[in-house]
């Protein structure tokens, strides 16, 4: 069950990468150039940058780009390159819609949607990667592999966010 739980965790790093890395680089401009949408509200926020959105890319495709090449990839599960470009921009675009939802309901920048903050780049990579190459994501993401990440992820996203809490990459825990 252990090499499960580390096969399930191994495909999702460049998902597990890219999200939190579009914090650490991110900054600048934001996505939508300011805009707001049709009820009023700004599109994203000030919280989505072109820079954010491009450093998450870089760091989760490099990192897939690694598992591509060690001998690891073997044991838990082998990445092509589609695979690893699908996983990083879908936990991006998943985080992107959102913010878009958050900005929807009415909630500011940093405030908390429980379980939407831990799960929307899981479901977005998720999706993109099903759509793109439903035969890799079925091979590799068996019910027990989606069940441990589904259950996995919140934990360590409260872990990462509360370390980008600390190192003042974060206004809040969450």
């Amino acid at each position: 069950m252990i090499e499960v739980l580390f096969s399930a965790l191994w495909l999702m790093l460049p998902a597990y990468v890219a999200n939190p890395m579009a914090v650490v680089f991110g900054g600048g401009r934001p996505i939508d150039l300011g805009r707001n949408f049709l009820d009023g509200r700004r599109l994203l926020g000030d919280g989505k940058t072109y820079r954010g959105l491009l450093g998450g890319l870089v760091c989760g495709v490099f990192i897939g780009f690694v598992q591509m090449n060690t001998l690891l990839s073997y044991y838990l599960g082998a990445h092509t390159l589609s695979v690893v470009c699908t996983l990083s921009i879908g936990a991006l675009m998943g985080d992107l819609f959102e913010s878009f939802i958050k900005r929807r309901l009415g909630l500011q920048r940093g405030a908390e949607l429980p379980l939407a903050d831990q799960l929307d780049f899981v479901a977005g990579a998720f999706l993109l990667t099903y759509l793109l190459d439903p035969l890799w994501f079925t091979a590799n993401f068996t019910p027990v592999k989606l069940l441990i990440v589904l259950v996995t992820t919140p934990i360590l996203h409260r872990i990462t966010n509360i370390i980008g809490y600390r190192m003042k990459l974060k206004k809040e825990p969450w």
